[in-house]
């Protein structure tokens, strides 16, 4: 019988709503489960732990092929933003929580979140540009010291 995961550690890259969800399902589930859970946000995915942004995450509607229509179509005006209340509609009737109330349930269920120093540094961000959940600004290989042991998952 395998032995039971008891950590993850998630990196999140991308920065669309399509793109920040998983990750965070995949966290908060974890938590429920009683697994120690860790979250990366490295590159784009910052998006979802700036204060001033992660109340505004879009679904990528231009290139995304999971969208099943041409991408000239999705670069119409007023397509991402459609398609992001679409698709917040449909979370919200399954009670899957706004991002920012996501990231505290996971960081009040005992979840880490870190923002990626490297990327902090290329994109001109202060500590005092995330959220309060934000347990700190760490390097790549802080991150791996933080997930020995863990299951990495990039999503």
């Amino acid at each position: 019988m395998p032995e039971p995961i008891e950590k993850v550690s998630i990196i999140i890259s991308r920065g669309s709503l399509e793109g920040v969800y998983p990750g965070l399902l995949m966290a908060n589930g974890a938590r429920m489960e009683g697994i120690e859970a860790t979250l990366f946000f490295t590159f784009f995915g910052l998006d979802a732990i700036i204060d001033k942004r992660m109340d505004h995450l879009k679904v990528a509607t231009v290139g995304n092929p999971a969208m099943h229509m041409p991408t000239l179509l999705g670069a119409l005006p007023g397509m991402s933003a459609f398609a992001t209340k679409m698709m917040s509609k449909e979370m919200e009737k399954i009670d899957i929580p706004p991002v920012r109330e996501f990231i505290e349930m996971i960081h009040d269920a005992g979840g880490e979140l870190y923002a990626c120093k490297a990327t902090v540094d290329m994109f001109h961000l202060k500590e005092s540009d995330f959220c309060k959940q934000v347990d700190g600004i760490i390097s790549i290989g802080e991150f791996y010291e933080k997930s020995a042991g863990a299951q990495i998952i990039f999503t």
